[in-house]
């Protein structure tokens, strides 16, 4: 090394070959090994996106709070109309929060109208309007039971659309889920049945779940954007697809009564079983799969005793007890791989 460097004097060649330079040189010149970083920390949104049985059980939670407060105000607001402001009012919330994303994935809604459409109609228009109607007619023991049979709707169209079978226990999922269903519908007693009358309400809400199950097996398809796009691109679909109908019940003479009931009922409507709850879904559907997310949906019996029992006074028994144990062993079941 000394004799590629020319010019330089016998003291300054001394300097360098100093002890303390030679080992101030080695280290200057030593490459250490890198050594990794740690992995960055979680945020709890970030935590709570990645968590599908609890995004699926409040999912369950708003649902059945919307079931209820949309039979309690059954005369107050017209079943469409409440479906149309619903998502209007959603579709505003979210769009603060998703109007970047709306515009980066436009492109991707665009090439693929038809999809999202489908999805707009099955799973906010035509859902919600059918649901939203048949609570109209139908009492809330009936409605209740008829959710018993969503997962089974799911797990059809998944079946008859993409050729995905249920699981063995998926099915013993839901078979045990639903007779803690039962149970709890029937208050432990099976002739119960016999004196439950079948009327155009009960046929609407079963419509509504059929037709959920076709949202529910389509989203296996839905493009891929940010959730916050995808949810407030269906949301407008939903109210815009709702919309005419809406006006025309309104003109048709259906009462519209503005009081502290309807604007409290319109604000949980808006809020949580629409802009939370579908976002929630759906982030479950994409992390476990329709058929493992279904089972879930028998929660909403069980969330709608204890709504009754925490807000209308009713009180616990054992055949609760039996239900739940029944309903959260068979989403245990079913939602294992």
């Amino acid at each position: 090394m000394l004799a590629q460097l020319p010019r330089m004097e016998p003291a300054r060649r001394r300097d360098l070959c100093h002890p303390m330079n030679c080992r101030l040189w080695k280290a200057a010149l030593t490459i250490e090994p890198m050594t990794p970083s740690a992995p960055p920390r979680q945020t709890i949104v970030g935590w709570f996106a990645n968590q599908p049985y609890l995004l699926l059980s409040l999912t369950s939670l708003f649902w059945a709070g919307n079931i209820v407060l949309g039979r309690y105000v059954a005369g107050h607001v017209p079943p469409v109309t409440l479906a149309c402001v619903r998502w209007i009012g959603a579709f505003f919330l979210l769009l603060p929060f998703a109007w970047t994303h709306l515009r980066t994935d436009w492109p991707v809604f665009r090439a693929q109208l038809s999809l999202m459409t489908m999805l707009a109609l099955t799973g906010f228009a035509a859902n919600t309007v059918l649901a939203y109607w048949g609570l109209q007619y139908t009492q809330a023991l009936n409605a209740l039971l008829i959710q018993s049979s969503g997962p089974l709707c799911v797990a059809l169209w998944t079946l008859i659309l993409f050729g995905v079978r249920l699981t063995l226990a998926q099915l013993l999922g839901i078979v045990v889920s639903m007779a803690g269903v039962l149970i709890i519908i029937l208050r432990g007693d099976l002739t119960a049945l016999a004196s439950i009358q079948i009327n155009k309400g009960d046929a609407m809400l079963f419509a509504a779940l059929l037709v959920f199950g076709i949202y529910s097996a389509l989203m296996l398809r839905r493009p891929v954007t940010h959730p916050m796009s995808l949810i407030a691109f269906t949301t407008a679909g939903g109210a815009i697809l709702t919309l005419p109908i809406s006006i025309w019940e309104l003109n048709s003479g259906s009462p519209l009564i503005f009081d502290t009931v309807t604007l409290l009922t319109l604000a949980y409507a808006m809020i949580f079983p629409s802009a939370l709850a579908y976002l929630f879904f759906n982030r479950g559907i994409a992390l476990i799969g329709p058929n493992r997310a279904a089972p879930f949906l028998h929660l909403m019996p069980v969330f709608g005793s204890v709504l009754a029992i925490a807000f209308l006074g009713e009180q616990p028994q054992l055949f609760h007890l039996i239900g739940y144990v029944l309903v959260l062993s068979g989403v245990f079941i079913a939602s294992r791989r």
